[in-house]
């Protein structure tokens, strides 16, 4: 008789285990990992959803573009805005259905398919140990010889595609002279966002490509006041991550109330110390003190979604002949 029971009991909590539905949500590598915001993200969502949250951690462009319609993902999230063209080109995401009035941006957002969860701005970070961070692109040239920066390569770092066009829009048809000038000071390229920052913290270079949000890192979890973003006075480019919602889920109820999730008090309370970034839909008073304590630009300087993908292959030759000579 304990054997039935104990069976039928296995075999009750095994169907009832099967029944739980899975969302699938693809994202980067750094959003997934232990020191990222997936996993708390993960456990919040799971406490309403009645589901498994399961994160695909990966590139995302290149696995969308291989995938197409048969991909396995409900819900994408970590996009930026220097590739929504090619990723709305796909057709694979539906409207996100939310109010794009709750967005707390320094730009204007009425995009129907992609929805910003976070923001920051490109800015070089610099160990005030070693100098005064530049208030310029200008004062930037102008730092003592010994004094280099680490940059991203655009071709693979999203980071890097910001800085070049960035300095695209500060200087239009002078972009290449600039980074002739540039190029001295420059230590070495790196392929991502990640191996710049190392050699940084490490004390190889004095300032890296990275975000104003950074520094609230070092002052929360090191308390070192020594590193502190440079803040130009041209104005600095905008960096927005999005989620975005996929037309083929088979669980559209469930990456529904995902995207409506990403608006909560519950994800945007998660975001500033764990992905280092202002939340999408909250004031500078809702900010953690860190963060509301920052520098901020006076003025951003921005590409829209076509103009980004129309500009992006002739500032990547300027950034490349100028750094190969």
């Amino acid at each position: 008789m304990f054997k039935l029971t104990f069976a039928a009991g296995l075999l009750s909590t095994s169907m009832a285990l099967a029944q739980i539905p899975t969302l699938t949500v693809y994202a980067p590598d750094y959003f997934t990992s232990e020191w990222g915001p997936g996993p708390s993200i993960e456990s919040k969502f799971e406490e309403t959803c009645n589901c498994d949250l399961v994160f695909s951690a990966g590139e995302l462009l290149p696995r969308l573009v291989l995938e197409g319609q048969n991909t396995r993902a409900d819900v994408v999230i970590g996009l930026n805005t220097d590739v929504t063209k090619k990723a709305r080109e796909l057709g694979i995401f539906s409207p996100h259905k939310q109010d794009n009035n709750r967005l707390k941006l320094p730009i204007d957002w009425d995009d129907e398919i992609f929805l910003p969860f976070d923001w920051s701005y490109a800015s070089f970070v610099f160990d005030t140990t070693k100098t005064k961070p530049p208030s310029s692109f200008e004062e930037l040239l102008n730092l003592p010889k010994n004094i280099k920066i680490v940059i991203q390569d655009p071709r693979s770092s999203i980071s890097g595609l910001a800085l070049i066009l960035w300095v695209k829009k500060i200087y239009g048809d002078n972009a290449g002279e600039y980074w002739q000038k540039l190029a001295p000071k420059i230590l070495t390229v790196t392929k991502g966002w990640s191996e710049a920052y190392g050699l940084f913290t490490d004390g190889e270079a004095a300032g890296v490509l990275s975000f104003t949000t950074s520094p609230a890192y070092h002052i929360a979890v090191e308390e070192d006041i020594t590193k502190k973003a440079a803040i130009f006075k041209e104005g600095h480019y905008p960096f927005f991550e999005l989620a975005a919602k996929v037309r083929s889920s088979k669980n559209e109820e469930l990456a529904s109330m995902f995207m409506d999730f990403i608006l909560s008090d519950e994800f945007q309370n998660l975001i500033p110390m764990t992905n280092w970034s202002y939340p999408s839909a909250q004031t500078k008073d809702e900010w953690p003190s860190v963060f509301s304590n920052l520098p901020r630009p006076k003025s951003a300087v921005y590409f829209s979604e076509n103009e980004a993908s129309e500009i992006t292959k002739q500032a990547i030759e300027e950034w490349r002949n100028a750094l190969s000579q």
